[in-house]
């Protein structure tokens, strides 16, 4: 395996305190003011999602995100959900609301990972929100993970060669209008739920979809993403006119700039290029990162993240749209910036990102990315921050898990039943101490079920659930400890198991050891870190996740 660091510095950066705002309509305290109030929309979006959304997975696990951008789509609030969703809305919302004239009653949804959204389970539900004279405030966004989306296989998380095996594509279009549900909708939860079209008799009740089980959640997204804009609305009323509003949402973005730009600062100017791969079926899957960092004439920092001469696309489900690849750049970044920088558009603004089209990390339809947006964008964030050591080596942790461990199971029939979840690892130890433990990382930010929320919906039982002590990385700081999971069948089932870091485990800094690999078993068995099977009754299946990486050379205390 190829993991390789390499750089060309010039004149270091400097440093400086964090600025104070520059916009005589609102200080310090009234930025932050409105930070707070517009996050705590999206909280109350997350609230309301998760207590009316029907399947563990949104309600449970928390696999969902609530943001608002502004009426040209530039993010300017958001939850503390899951990065993979919310860089991929910021970086792809513009492009989706210059599609659309809206209109009050307007609701879109979409799941296209080319026209906007990440992979196919993960859909997306935009609300518009209007002032009292009917001019566009902006926007109020959910993205929800659904379990089945259609695909052939339970869990809907194939290994696919093709986007079309993955499930129902939905491009960009109206949920709703003033009028009602749209037939376009329609036609699109018909085949979700199996029938051959959409009956006409269905458009004069709106709400009929959202009596169906296998749709409630879409009605939880709705629901959260109708509340988003209302607060949306209500935030803006206490401000003396709209144009008003909208001033202070750019002084925010400003400001978020000026913070940000105090963080790029402290990189050195120079190129920082690292190389790694992914496992994915055998054969090594190249991946490579040039960062450029250099200042403009007027001494603010620019940043390059490049990805030429990663491999091209594939015939499997790694593949990469660009917004998820940019997910997970600006994911990286963003942890280098203060805690109390608006982690809104323009914080990233002076970060271009770059990948060949039709490589990997830039791929073209019909390219499959079910395991894109969960495996190959926790790998993008090693390879960055891999990058980034060689700038800044005491502020970068050594690599966590690198691998959502993502679990789909089910089965078809009269007893149907579709379970996705993702499972913790190891983070990463770093120059100030320890990895976690047991923890999701990176571009996940969910929960593992619980074993009683599991238990009671599905015929399934857990054994085990432990964590894998002594597989973090030693070092002078020891990576974190994965965890280990055995479900026991008690009906026949299919699973897909989708895992990276199943032969190398992720690497350390600054002399530390590498943490564990992963490890599947059924009934005992050592079992590929992609792999469908069919179980029967009785048998049991264990996932050991990764540990993270250790920091530092061990000594014989460690």
């Amino acid at each position: 395996m190829r993991v390789a660091a390499r750089a060309v510095r010039s004149a270091p950066g400097q440093t400086s305190r964090s600025p104070e705002p520059e916009d005589a309509a609102l200080d310090a305290v009234e930025l932050a003011l409105l930070v707070a109030r517009s996050q705590g929309v999206c909280d109350e979006m997350g609230a309301i999602l998760r207590r009316t959304a029907t399947s563990p997975n949104i309600k449970d696990r928390l696999d969902f995100s609530c943001a608002l951008f502004d009426p040209s789509g530039a993010l300017f609030a958001q939850a503390a959900h899951i990065p993979v969703h919310l860089g991929s809305m910021a970086y792809a919302m513009t492009d989706l609301v210059a599609r659309f004239d809206w209109h009050p009653g307007d609701v879109v949804m979409l799941n296209d990972p080319f026209l906007g959204g990440t992979h196919l389970p993960d859909v997306t539900v935009v609300v518009p929100a209007f002032d009292t004279a009917g001019e566009l405030l902006g926007f109020a966004a959910d993205r929800a993970h659904h379990a089945d989306i259609g695909a052939d296989v339970p869990g809907s998380m194939p290994l696919s060669t093709r986007i079309e095996e993955e499930g129902v594509l939905i491009p960009p279009m109206r949920l709703q209008t003033a009028a009602g549900i749209t037939d376009d909708a329609l036609r699109v939860f018909a085949r979700l739920l199996g029938e051959p079209g959409a009956p006409q008799t269905a458009a004069r009740q709106p709400d009929a979809w959202q009596r169906a089980p296998r749709l409630a959640d879409f009605a939880a997204q709705l629901s959260a993403a109708r509340a988003g804009a209302e607060g949306l609305v209500a935030l803006a009323r206490d401000f003396p006119s709209s144009a008003a509003f909208r001033e202070a949402v750019a002084a925010l973005d400003a400001w978020a700039f000026r913070s940000a730009q105090q963080a790029l600062a402290e990189l050195p100017v120079g190129r920082f290029e690292a190389d790694d791969e992914l496992e994915g079926d055998g054969a090594a899957i190249e991946l490579h990162v040039a960062i450029d960092v250099c200042r403009d004439a007027d001494g603010a920092t620019e940043v390059h993240v490049d990805f030429a001469g990663s491999s091209p696309q594939l015939p499997s489900n790694l593949n990469c749209p660009l917004p998820v690849t940019a997910a997970a750049v600006l994911y990286a970044f963003r942890g280098l910036m203060a805690a109390g920088t608006p982690a809104v558009a323009g914080a990233f603004r002076s970060i271009r990102i770059t990948a060949p089209e039709g490589s990997l990390l830039n791929a073209r339809r019909p390219a499959a990315v079910a395991a894109g947006n969960v495996e190959t964008s926790m790998r993008i964030v090693d390879l960055v921050l891999r990058a980034l050591a060689l700038a800044l080596p005491e502020r970068i942790p050594a690599a966590a898990q690198g691998s959502m461990n993502n679990v789909a199971m089910g089965a078809r029939g009269a007893r149907r039943w579709d379970y996705y979840e993702t499972l913790a690892g190891g983070h990463g130890a770093h120059a100030g101490g320890p990895g976690l433990s047991a923890r999701h990382a990176h571009m996940t930010n969910t929960l593992n079920t619980p074993v009683e929320s599991l238990e009671a919906h599905y015929p399934l039982r857990v054994e085990r659930y432990a964590l894998r002590r002594g597989s973090g990385g030693r070092g002078r700081h020891h990576g974190g400890d994965g965890v280990e999971r055995s479900y026991r069948f008690l009906e026949d089932a299919e699973v897909t198991l989708i895992g990276e870091r199943r032969r190398r485990g992720p690497w350390g800094l600054a002399g530390g050891d590498a943490g564990a690999p992963g490890e599947h078993e059924l009934n005992g068995i050592a079992v590929a870190g992609r792999a469908q099977l069919s179980v029967e009754a009785g048998d049991l299946l264990t996932i050991r996740t990764p540990g993270g990486g250790g920091w530092g050379p061990a000594d014989d205390s460690t």
